[in-house]
């Protein structure tokens, strides 16, 4: 390879480090807001999802609609992935987490509806012949509160008018900087077990949110509530903003997942090209050493033959 080639690679390498470097800085920031965010919000989340389990036992006697059990016909996913890529396997993380939940269903493609929280997730059910009823764009960290009010609204509507007889989420669970993980569970029909489970994807291992410091989930049931001015009204007005809440909570996860993956990834990114810069910069210079020995070589081989002559 020329020495005109290397170095012009060496300049590509280094203009590409430089939009790295940029994108890992802008990203860091985001991703602090967004973790404080996210991360804020786990208390709220946790003591809203908390309410569910404790009416558990009243639930089922009760006999509300977002209780109801049936064989499932037909379903909904709600999908949480980011609109642009660059962020590692996040995105592809979700897809298959997604991928496994749909298998797990048996369901025809008819059968499942998608409401699509970024173009990712859009894009794969699109091509993949499923209805798409909702698609929001994700680029912006703030979360659209009418967008969410008007999904919860609908999903919770269609379930109590039975159509649909189960409603999955899948999403990613901002666990640290370094580690994001994707989850599903099914947010209706209500029920203590998957509660507990998505509760215990919300509560932190480590930190000042962890059960640790008293973030828990340990409640003693009652055998039932009374509850006034009717267990019915009441439920009604509870029960959809609790799931409302479950759905702004996975947005506010998944945006923290999403900066923290790219951050991380646009470092890897930096420093192998500046691995990789080093590596063709030690290239040039061998490159340029072995010109200039066969150059002083010509010389001094020149001049050994005229000194014979």
């Amino acid at each position: 390879m020329a020495l005109r080639d290397i170095k012009s690679k060496i300049k590509s390498v280094d203009r590409t480090r430089k939009v790295t470097r940029a994108m890992e800085m802008v990203s860091a920031v985001k991703m602090r807001k967004s973790q404080i965010r996210a991360i804020s919000g786990r208390p709220y989340a946790v003591s809203a999802l908390s309410i569910l389990e404790r009416l558990g036992a009243s639930l089922s006697a009760m006999k509300h609609p977002f209780t109801r059990v049936s064989p499932v016909s037909t379903a909904a996913l709600i999908v949480i992935t980011s609109d642009k890529g660059l962020c590692g396997v996040l995105n592809s993380a979700v897809l298959k987490e997604a991928t496994r939940r749909v298998a797990a269903l048996s369901l025809p493609t008819d059968a499942i509806s998608v409401y699509a929280f970024g173009r990712k997730g859009a894009e794969f059910f699109e091509r993949r012949g499923y209805r798409i009823v909702e698609k929001f764009e994700n680029v912006s960290d703030e979360i659209s509160l009418s967008d969410l009010a008007r999904v919860t609204k609908e999903i919770t509507e269609a379930f109590s008018k039975k159509e649909y007889d189960r409603v999955d989420i899948i999403y990613t669970n901002f666990r640290s900087t370094f580690e994001q993980s994707a989850i599903s569970g099914t947010v209706l029909p209500l029920s203590l077990h998957d509660i507990e489970k998505i509760v215990a994807g919300i509560i932190p291992e480590k930190g000042k949110f962890s059960p640790n410091v008293g973030l828990t989930m340990s409640h003693k049931v009652p055998a039932s509530y009374t509850v006034e001015p009717s267990p019915e009204e009441v439920l009604a007005f509870v029960l959809p903003r609790l799931v409302s809440t479950l759905f702004y909570h996975a947005l506010l996860e998944s945006k923290a997942s999403e900066h923290s993956a790219r951050m991380v990834a646009m470092k890897n990114a930096s420093d192998k090209s500046r691995d990789r810069s080093k590596l063709l910069t030690r290239k040039y210079n061998k490159a340029r050493q072995a010109i200039i020995t066969r150059e002083v070589s010509e010389i001094v081989g020149g001049i050994e033959a005229m000194a014979v002559n």
